[in-house]
């Protein structure tokens, strides 16, 4: 199995094919980015892309933009999705990740608005992939768990941090049994949370190891699970980002650290990562 590791252009507003630039020069195998809002955009994205010959994973957000309207239904969360997708096919995406629906959804509604979304992705022939997210379906780990018991097929993008702020701990209670999800995770986002926020500082930070180390154990199950199944390649996006997420000095708003600068020390490390981990365990599994 092989790792293909992604650029996120979260806070990146720039022609793609200027971080697709930057992407190359740290070594990145592709760029993962929200598919465009307009139909034309979308075309421009995807002559980009197609000019350039970068694997695309596309994000789409139902119900309005990382935090849904609140009195938006099921129903106008699907219509979004099907209106996102018909935009994001010309741009040939590699697979979709879904933002979708809201974290005020029972299991009932969540089971519905995935058992409809894969009605629309197999429409459109694309391959969505659900992610754990605050504010959305999925944000804790204990309705994930009951929304797989009645919906055992559907994908997930894994970013573990997002729970760990919702527990407001580091997930490695014995009773924490993820396997049920991680059986089903079809790619990571590589962020580290801690137990009071969704990013470190900086993830190399000594105080912050056993965070770091908790999540790149939980990747690595994900890995091992992946193997099981027959997966050649596998996706990471390290996804340290804007938005109140990257810590500011008071006062000054200052950053602490380089944004771009973190996410190619995640993309480095996990690579690296990979690279030590995968072997031994593939030759463990050929014994």
């Amino acid at each position: 199995m092989q790792l293909d590791i992604f650029r996120t252009l979260w806070g990146d507003t720039r022609p793609w094919n200027q971080p697709i630039a930057d992407m190359r020069a740290a070594g990145f195998d592709g760029i993962e980015a929200r598919i465009p809002p307009t139909v034309a955009q979308a075309a421009e994205c995807a002559r980009v892309l197609r000019g350039e010959g970068v694997p695309y994973i596309g994000i789409a957000m139902t119900g309005g933009g990382v935090l849904p309207r609140q009195a938006a239904s099921v129903n106008e969360h699907v219509a979004d999705l099907r209106a996102i997708l018909e935009r994001a096919m010309p741009m040939s995406p590699r697979f979709i990740n879904v933002l979708g629906g809201n974290d005020r959804w029972n299991a009932a509604q969540q089971v519905e608005f995935i058992a409809r979304a894969q009605d629309v992705a197999r429409d459109t022939g694309l391959l969505c992939s659900f992610e754990t997210h605050r504010a959305r379906i999925l944000s804790s780990p204990w309705m994930t768990l009951e929304v797989i018991r009645q919906h055992p097929d559907v994908l997930f993008t894994t970013d573990i941090s997002h729970w760990v702020v919702t527990c407001e701990r580091l997930l490695d209670d014995p009773l924490d049994d993820f396997s049920a999800f991680i059986s089903r995770v079809h790619h990571v986002q590589a962020r580290v949370g801690y137990d009071q926020g969704p990013q470190v500082p900086h993830p190399a930070a000594p105080e912050y190891q056993p965070a770091l180390r908790f999540h790149q154990q939980f990747w690595e199950r994900v890995w091992l699970s992946q193997m099981a199944r027959g997966y050649a390649t596998t996706t990471l996006t390290p996804e340290c980002g804007p938005d109140g997420y990257l810590h500011t000095l008071p006062f000054t708003n200052a950053p602490v650290a380089d944004l771009w600068g973190l996410n190619v020390w995640m993309g480095q490390t996990e690579r690296q990562h990979f690279l030590d981990f995968i072997p031994t365990k593939q030759q463990d599994h050929a014994s």
